[in-house]
This record gives C-alpha cells, structure tokens and sequence, in this order.
C-alpha cells in the first residue's frame, strides 16, 4: 500500500464563470479560474494519486500551456490518472478530502459529487470522503475570492 500527504490545490474565484466542483456543476453566478474546467477537488484529488506513486504532478502531465487542456472537463483528467494508477497494477483504497468555500453550499451536493467520483475512482461511494467547511470569513478564501481543496489517499497493489 502507499499513500499521499495531504494535497493542496487552490483557484481564484471569478463571476460570470461556470462553478466545477467534484465533476458537478454547482449553482453560483461565479466560477473558478483555470486553464481547464478549474474542479479543485478533482485537482487536488488527481495531486494524492500521482503522487502516491511518485509520478509527479496534475501540471507535469497535463501543462496550463497546452492546448489541448483548454477549458477540459477535469473528470477527463482524472481517469487519465486513473489510468496511470492502474497501469502499475495499483487501485484506489478510498479518498479523503476537504473543500474550502464561503459559497456556494457544498454540503448538499456532496451526495452527488460521491457518485461521479467512485465512478471514475472505480470504487464504492463509502471509500470517497468529501467533507466542506469555510474560512470564517478569514483572508481570500473567506471573503469569497479563491476556493481551495485537500485531498488525500490510499492505493494498494
């Protein structure tokens, strides 16, 4: 078995953009900022597989300055990872991660966001832990400019 430290992904908030969030569209007149779709979550979750195995980071295999990856669904990029983890014979034990978000609530589509990601994780909803909390008001993320993600997991051989 093998594991990741606690993963860090963050993006700016922006209005007028489409709001991404564990493969879902959220509602919200404001969205994150990226090269792809911008899914923190996702983000953060691609971060502790890859490097669970030591194989770099979500930027080293799919760079902000190709194309290709332009406005790109991050579900996209995750079973590409997957991919990646299965190809070494290893498989997903379960998920823990933590969304940080003034707005909107993401406690009630955490439901939904379970089922698009043990989907594509290839496991049961109750290995993917998605848990939301805000910052109290505190800093960027607290007056509601930037969303941030931790993500952590557990693969075995």
């Amino acid at each position: 078995q093998t594991c990741a430290l606690p993963i860090l992904d963050v993006h700016r908030l922006e209005e007028g953009r489409a709001f991404w969030l564990g493969g879902l569209k959220l509602p919200s007149s404001f969205g994150a900022v990226g090269h792809s779709d911008a899914d923190v979550l996702i983000h953060a979750i691609c971060d502790a597989l890859l490097g669970a195995l030591n194989l770099r980071d979500i930027g080293f295999h799919f760079s902000d300055t190709d194309p290709q990856y332009k406005g790109i669904d991050s579900k996209i990029l995750l079973r590409n990872v997957m991919a990646l983890i299965k190809e070494r014979e290893f498989s997903v034990v379960n998920i823990d991660a933590t969304v940080i978000l003034e707005q909107p609530k993401v406690n009630p589509h955490i439901p939904a966001i379970q089922v698009i990601l043990a989907e594509i994780l290839e496991v049961t909803i109750d290995r993917v832990s998605i848990k939301a909390t805000t910052h109290e008001k505190v800093d960027s993320f607290g007056a509601g400019e930037a969303v941030k993600a931790y993500a952590v997991c557990l693969l075995s051989k």
